[in-house]
């Protein structure tokens, strides 16, 4: 499974319009042009797709997402509307909750949207969906991807998932062999960590947190490649044999703004 992450996007109804002085549209144009030379077979987006919630904004994405010529994985944001989201792209893409299967590996799709709240929450039936995937096949390595993050990044800004539920989350995940990394957005920034508390004898488990397409927030952590102020993304390889290689990709900006 190679996989290329691209989040929060936060488009608008109108095409040509800006927001943090930036053209979203453009920028996540962009954005679907930079693998770094690296192939995909897996396109995700995780999150904050349409900063104005609009069935505009959601066809903006479908007619961008049309030439795309792998399967998209979606997942809904604090600024999202998921009955918008899943009406307009449904039948485009596979929308959270969800789960992909590709080349002997799994990606599993988390819904933390919270209506009316920035912060998330993934919600006992959410639960205990999640724990019965996993448990359908332990030991095939999979990736998890919500939108936000499942641990505080260390800036009081940006909302992880509500305490309760993230403590959940991570007690469902610390347990099963194949997982490999979890992928999150929201908080504009690259970010890495790892589950606390995994048993030494199972393989760590990456917490990784993706750039957004449009402008930077942070950094919390330095950027790897020294440019935390562009907008970025991440390339990520998951092998039949629970390898994972993952790249920081990072790309100058578009339309005549600040990176």
């Amino acid at each position: 499974m190679r996989l290329l992450q691209l989040s929060d996007p936060h488009l608008l109804a109108d095409p040509t319009g800006r927001y943090r002085d930036r053209q979203p549209l453009a920028r996540l144009e962009l954005a679907l042009r930079q693998t770094g030379g690296d192939p995909y077979n897996l396109l995700l987006i995780s999150g904050d797709l349409c900063q104005d919630e609009t069935w505009q904004g959601y066809v903006r994405l479908r007619e961008l997402l049309a030439p795309v010529d792998v399967p998209v994985a979606l997942l809904p944001g604090n600024h999202d509307h998921p009955a918008l989201l899943r009406a307009a792209l449904g039948r485009q893409a596979v929308i959270a909750p969800g789960v992909i299967e590709m080349e002997g590996c799994r990606l599993v799709l988390l819904d933390s949207h919270r209506p009316g709240c920035v912060g998330g929450w993934i919600g006992s039936r959410q639960q205990a969906w999640l724990a019965g995937q996993l448990a359908l096949a332990p030991t095939t390595p999979t990736l998890v991807a919500v939108h936000h993050p499942p641990v505080p990044i260390g800036d009081a800004g940006m909302d992880a998932i509500g305490l309760h539920d993230g403590l959940v989350l991570l007690a469902v995940l610390r347990e099963v062999p194949g997982v490999r990394a979890v992928l999150f957005g929201h908080v504009h920034q690259h970010w890495q960590g790892r589950l606390p508390d995994r048993p030494a004898e199972l393989e760590p488990v990456a917490l990784l947190g993706c750039p957004s397409t449009l402008c930077a927030f942070g950094p919390v952590q330095p950027c790897p490649l020294g440019r935390a102020a562009d907008p970025g993304g991440r390339w990520l390889q998951l092998d039949a044999d629970g390898r994972l290689q993952q790249r920081l990709l990072r790309w100058h900006g578009v339309d005549g703004s600040a990176p």
